[in-house]
């Protein structure tokens, strides 16, 4: 689920209810169960986060073939 007035991006695993949370990265949330089980994923800046995920490896190829994005 994409939140745009927020821009968070919440990746779904199960619908079981939310016991904790613990921030793996900047801006990057695992959210877990009361038995510890991973049943999702929140990630703030969630536009930035897939814009650079996305073009990360494209910039990095054009750079290495000496075009400057």
């Amino acid at each position: 689920m994409y939140f745009k007035q927020d821009d968070v991006l919440q990746l779904i695993i199960s619908d079981e209810p939310e016991g904790s949370s613990v921030e793996i990265g900047p801006n990057l949330t695992a959210e877990l169960n009361d038995k510890g089980e991973l049943i999702g994923i929140e990630i703030l800046t969630g536009s930035a986060f897939i814009r650079d995920w996305v073009l990360g490896p494209q910039a990095k190829m054009l750079q290495f073939a000496g075009v400057h994005p």
